[in-house]
């Protein structure tokens, strides 16, 4: 698995609670996509590791630090306001492989 498809299954993972979250959120942890975006890199030297299309036309993105390890999911509404939806620490990069076809595990 490359990259950006590890990147894209983390955010499918919160594709279906973002949708749901962004409206909840919008006077909280929310602001103009490029304000957040300035935040993210200033503040924490993350840089934009992955892309996808949620529900309802919202756009779910991944950032990262390598050198400290600190991520960031957000959501970004067709309006441009971007909610942040998890973070964290220890992120890696990883390229695993699919199990074999016919595998149940």
């Amino acid at each position: 698995m490359n990259k950006t498809l590890l990147n894209m299954t983390i955010g499918l993972g919160v594709m279906a609670l973002a949708g749901q979250q962004v409206a909840a959120q919008q006077s909280r942890n929310c602001a103009p996509r490029e304000t957040v975006v300035e935040r993210l890199a200033s503040g924490y030297g993350e840089t934009r590791q992955s892309i996808g299309l949620g529900a309802q036309g919202t756009v779910v993105e991944v950032f990262a630090s390598d050198e400290t390890g600190s991520w960031t999911i957000t959501v970004t509404t067709p309006n441009g306001v971007t909610c942040l939806v998890a973070s964290g620490q220890s992120f890696e990069e990883l390229a695993e492989a699919l199990p074999p076809k016919g595998n149940d595990a």
